[in-house]
């Protein structure tokens, strides 16, 4: 019974940080309190226009003004929320569905795995940026969409990697062990498999919600992110 309620050596571990992993998270935490906080710190309205047209930078517009007179300041940090937005939404979808797949996938094997295997492949092997132009293309440039679309790009490739962690977790020492006991397959991948992925997960999200951020300012630059006037990174590029 000791040994069921062994956890592997990678979760016992606490988390240590680099000093430039800290100076990181302190800056991707002011940009994302920045646009989370954007009605506050903004004080023009990102979508209304004035006779200030490409002004430079003052003491009114910090970052000037477009071509339209809007300010930039607020656009950016408005384009922010909405970048915030749609790669915290995408990442959540992949990992909802591609972490149960991926569980499945590598706790199970035989022929399970490998059709699963198979259809996460069939996934990968298609570029993600044109399969979500495709997709967009096709069911039109909203938030909504762009949340949904890049969703479902990016699920494979945390099925698999769950996947591969799941294939190596199941024949530890602690995994039989649950089984000896009597532990059934779902019992034991929650108890014992799905903790020992979570960092595995954690890392994975946050390089997911990375790729969406880009991957929708790839799109609005491209005409397919979300329609203007409303702020957006890729589509201020664009301009």
């Amino acid at each position: 019974m000791a040994v069921v309620a062994q956890r592997s050596a990678i979760t016992a571990r606490p988390l240590a940080l680099a000093p430039g992993m800290i100076a990181g998270l302190v800056v991707l935490a002011t940009i994302g309190l920045a646009c989370v906080f954007a009605p506050e710190l903004a004080r023009f309205d990102p979508m209304q226009s004035s006779m200030a047209f490409l002004s430079p930078p003052d003491s009114r517009h910090w970052f000037g003004t477009d071509e339209l007179g809007r300010d930039i300041f607020a656009r950016v940090l408005y384009g922010g929320r909405a970048s915030l937005l749609v790669g915290i939404g995408a990442a959540a979808i992949a990992t909802l569905v591609g972490v149960p797949i991926g569980l499945v996938a590598g706790y199970t094997g035989g022929r399970t795995d490998l059709f699963l295997v198979q259809f996460i492949n069939l996934f990968i092997a298609l570029p993600g940026l044109v399969l979500a132009l495709m997709i967009t293309a096709m069911v039109g440039p909203t938030l909504l969409n762009l949340v949904l679309v890049l969703g479902f790009v990016s699920w494979p490739r945390v099925a698999r990697l769950v996947r591969g962690q799941a294939l190596a977790i199941r024949e530890t020492v602690f995994v039989e062990a649950a089984r000896a006991v009597g532990g059934g397959a779902l019992w034991i991948t929650y108890r014992h498999v799905l903790p020992n992925t979570i960092r595995i997960i954690a890392a994975q999200f946050a390089l997911t919600v990375g790729y969406s951020i880009f991957t929708s300012a790839s799109l609005s630059f491209l005409g397919l992110g979300i329609p203007p006037p409303a702020p957006d990174w890729g589509g201020m590029v664009r301009v």
